[in-house]
């Protein structure tokens, strides 16, 4: 069964994730506190939680970017490069964006910085674009 548009994915609910931006196609900007639950032995943010952060971020790009098309978005590769470690605490903006993309492929870009504006992660994907099977719910919508 596809998930409500009005309940978000479960990994966005346990990350926290909200939604601040999604009014222009292939754009989307998302913030998420960087909850103490996150912390490795080093008392940092373990960088897993930053890459899911901008996977969901960009994922939710390339769907708004191919929102009247009926389509799924699927990662197919994922980079991320830790810029600088994140500490408990502060609120973190992750802002993604579609590059480039054909009918069945985009290739998104994402960038993390911390309440004082400090890059701490950047990350590119490539989505995989797929037909939406019939009748199922627009639960991309929710995202996108």
């Amino acid at each position: 069964m596809v998930p409500s548009l009005q309940v978000p994915p479960n990994c966005d609910l346990t990350l926290g994730m909200t939604c601040v931006d999604k009014s222009e196609p292939g754009r989307t900007v998302w913030r998420m506190l960087a909850d103490e639950r996150f912390t490795n032995p080093a008392g940092v943010i373990q960088g897993g939680f930053l890459a899911a952060f901008c996977d969901s971020t960009m994922g939710a790009a390339s769907v708004t970017w191919a929102r009247g098309r009926k389509v799924r978005s699927a990662n197919a590769e994922l980079k991320v490069s830790f810029l600088a470690p994140v500490r408990p605490g502060g609120w973190l903006t992750c802002r993604a964006e579609v590059v480039s993309g054909g009918e069945r492929v985009a290739f998104v870009e994402a960038e993390i910085v911390d309440d004082g504006g400090r890059k701490v992660a950047r990350a590119s994907s490539t989505y995989i674009l797929a037909p939406r099977s019939t009748g199922a719910d627009d639960d991309e919508e929710q995202r996108g």
